[in-house]
């Protein structure tokens, strides 16, 4: 058995998500320890910026990057202390970094990128440990989307032999998991659903303050704009096949404000995303079912910060209703800490020389070993 370390920061912003994961000689992964370190307001802001910026100075990126990386080494620093484990113990740390912009389809004609902030040299030498990093862009060198990555973590967690099962993350952004049972040959199939909590935190934050909309409750006292709905509803992607995957690249409160008449109420406003949230996961599993001819799922495990939002998972539940929700923790696996494990695991499989990427889920040419290794 070894130890691993993952982590993760995602699109909402808001720390960094640090996992201490056990994995058996049979890759059979174990969440051993978390801890999560809260972003501090003026690196969010700088990132935010940077998000969203057309033009940025390199000497932005070096002090975003720089941060980062040093607000990554007190999560680790953090997480050793609570587990109780020896530094040495702990075999490596799989950064996925901070993305900044995802453009698998390229801009204006130019090559595919993605761009995850990070400095696994420096997290390696902070932290003593060898960093496992840059896991997405040798996925994009063999023509995948990069994303999602974590599939092939949902199918080593979950998948079984009897039964079709979803996973479904809700984070800054939706994406769905289709597992086959475990004796069927079909891989597995994933791809992006759509805006989940981007959208939302955004848009609570304009008119309410704060950084999200706890338990969904401003959603839920708000009236679904069925007209609105349906012009989100038309943008091309949610009708895309697979594989794809999104990000603020193209969902952000401008897009949003480009499809409103003026006069909407901000609830209302909020409770359409919510339900626009819902209507494109179910879009995605319809395609996804119709994609493996697969019948209705046993089960639907929810993971990520949109798990614990009561109003979400209820208008998912009217959505999917053959398909009930069993939440990660029911599975040995707390929801929000799905992702942070998936880098421990696909370090692992990094130092192991086993590939971490789904070509049934990313459209890569074949399997690919992902990541560089930093030496501590």
């Amino acid at each position: 058995m070894s130890l691993f370390i993952g982590l993760m920061s995602g699109t909402s912003l808001d720390g960094i998500d640090a996992a201490l994961v056990e994995i058996r000689a049979d890759g059979a992964p174990r969440l051993v320890a978390t801890h999560e370190t809260p972003m501090p307001e003026t690196l969010r802001d700088l990132l935010w910026r940077l998000c969203h910026a057309d033009r940025v100075a390199f000497s932005e990126l070096a002090a975003a990057e720089d941060a980062f990386s040093r607000l990554q080494a007190e999560a680790v620093e953090a997480l050793i202390a609570s587990s109780g484990e020896e530094r040495e113990a702990i075999t490596a740390i799989g950064s996925h970094g901070q993305t900044i912009e995802h453009a698998p389809g390229g801009h204006g004609g130019g090559p595919a990128y993605t761009l995850q902030l990070d400095n696994p040299s420096l997290l390696a030498e902070l932290t003593g440990r060898p960093v496992v990093a840059d896991f997405r862009r040798r996925d994009l060198a063999a023509g995948g989307q990069a994303a999602p990555l974590a599939p092939a973590f949902h199918e080593a967690l979950f998948r079984a032999p009897g039964e079709w099962r979803l996973v479904l993350n809700l984070g800054g952004f939706a994406n769905l998991t289709l597992l086959p049972p475990a004796e069927d040959e079909r891989a597995p199939l994933g791809f992006d659903t759509g805006p989940a909590n981007a959208l939302l935190d955004a848009w609570h934050a304009r008119h309410r303050g704060g950084r999200f909309d706890a338990g969904g409750a401003w959603a839920a006292s708000g009236r679904v704009d069925a007209a609105l709905l349906k012009r989100l509803l038309a943008e091309p992607f949610f009708h895309l096949p697979p594989p794809r995957s999104t990000g603020r690249e193209l969902f952000h409160l401008d897009w949003l404000q480009g499809q409103l008449q003026g006069g909407e109420s901000p609830q209302d406003v909020q409770a359409t995303l919510a339900e626009l949230t819902a209507a494109s996961v179910a879009l995605g599993v319809g395609m996804a079912r119709e994609r493996l001819d697969a019948p209705p799922a046993a089960l639907l495990v929810p993971c990520g910060g949109g798990a614990h939002n009561p109003d979400l998972l209820a208008r998912l539940a009217r959505r999917l209703p053959e398909t009930p929700l069993l939440p990660g923790e029911d599975w040995g696996w707390p929801a929000e800490w799905l992702e942070a494990g998936a880098f421990a695991w696909l370090a692992w499989r990094r130092l192991a020389g086993l590939p971490g990427n789904l070509p049934s889920v990313t459209g890569a040419a074949g399997p690919r070993v992902l990541g560089g290794v930093y030496a501590a």
